[in-house]
């Protein structure tokens, strides 16, 4: 496979992460986007034309699944259809954002398992392989039939935080389900690790139960892979200030960011929140604002590099 020529396309739901994608692919293998027209006829249906050969080559689709989740969603399946029919030999669905994770599991009586049907369209599409970062289960790995390569935003947040200066550090978990992700932080940056225990009442509500952990007297790092309404980091916080924290960080591999959220973030206890480019932020920023962005354009663009050359991926994540 390595021997077949690389080409990198893009959809439209993040084009300035896939310009930056592009341009660390273009430094290291001399690749940069290839030509694709992606259009829409006057009731929406939405148009593919690849406007160059892709005959035999080895094909890498950048697409988050953001909102607008259905048209991007539809857009990717689209474009890997397309670049099946015109003979790639080898197609990577690279989906820095994986919409629809969320929806991994029936949690009640006659709901979907979208996660596993959004697995199984991409598959039926075309795609050959998949690169996605930091899945809100692990299992959602386990929905696909072929190669799915996770990355983790950790390679890019820890030797960020490393280079800022905290007391008594600790890593925050707001929920049970993200301990492991808040271990591995905790152990490569040396820190303690606290649990908050929390029972939700309804979609995009938490209320915070109890702590489970030392906070007083210490900086926290809230770690969590996705902030959507921002309803739960806010009242984690606040539980955390309340039982006596210095500082208050958080980093969140994907912003989604929907409603109120950057409201409540701008009027909460939280210093200063790190979230990744996965998804397209809109929003105005400046110096006075508690969102700060790092780009994962090189992590992408080295694991899209690694793919092609049939090398390993894992070693991105070992220090």
């Amino acid at each position: 496979m390595r021997h077949a020529p690389l080409k990198v396309f893009a959809g439209n739901s993040n084009p300035s992460l896939a310009e930056k994608i592009a341009e660390y692919l273009k430094e290291e293998v001399g690749v940069g986007l290839g030509d694709i027209e992606l259009t829409r006829f006057s009731d929406g249906e939405i148009s593919c034309h690849i406007r160059e050969n892709v005959r035999g080559t080895d094909v890498f689709v950048i697409q988050s699944t953001c909102n607008p989740a259905n048209d991007n969603l539809m857009e990717l399946l689209i474009m890997l259809d397309t670049l099946k029919r015109a003979s790639a030999v080898r197609i990577t669905a690279v989906i820095p954002y994986f919409g629809y994770a969320r929806q991994d599991r029936k949690h009640k009586p006659r709901v979907p398992i979208s996660a596993k049907l959004v697995a199984d369209l991409l598959e039926k599409a075309g795609a050959n392989r998949v690169i996605s970062m930091d899945l809100h289960a692990n299992q959602i790995q386990g929905f696909f039939d072929i190669p799915v390569d996770h990355l983790y935003a950790s390679a890019v947040f820890i030797p960020y935080l490393r280079n800022m200066e905290f007391k008594n550090l600790c890593i925050v978990s707001p929920d049970a389900g993200g301990a492991e992700r808040a271990r591995a932080y905790s152990k490569r940056l040396d820190a303690s690790l606290v649990l908050v225990d929390k029972r939700r009442e309804k979609a995009n509500e938490a209320e915070v139960m109890n702590v489970v952990g030392e906070v007083d007297g210490r900086d926290l790092i809230i770690v969590d892979d996705i902030i959507d309404t921002a309803g739960t980091l806010v009242k984690t916080a606040k539980a955390l200030k309340e039982r006596g924290a210095l500082r208050i960080f958080a980093v969140a591999s994907h912003g989604v960011l929907s409603g109120v959220a950057m409201e409540r973030i701008e009027e909460s206890c939280i210093e200063k929140i790190f979230i990744t480019d996965s998804i397209p932020f809109d929003k105005k920023l400046d110096k006075k604002n508690k969102v700060e962005i790092l780009s994962v354009a090189k992590l992408i663009g080295e694991a899209i590099k690694r793919a092609h050359e049939e090398t390993s991926i894992s070693s991105l994540f070992i220090d």
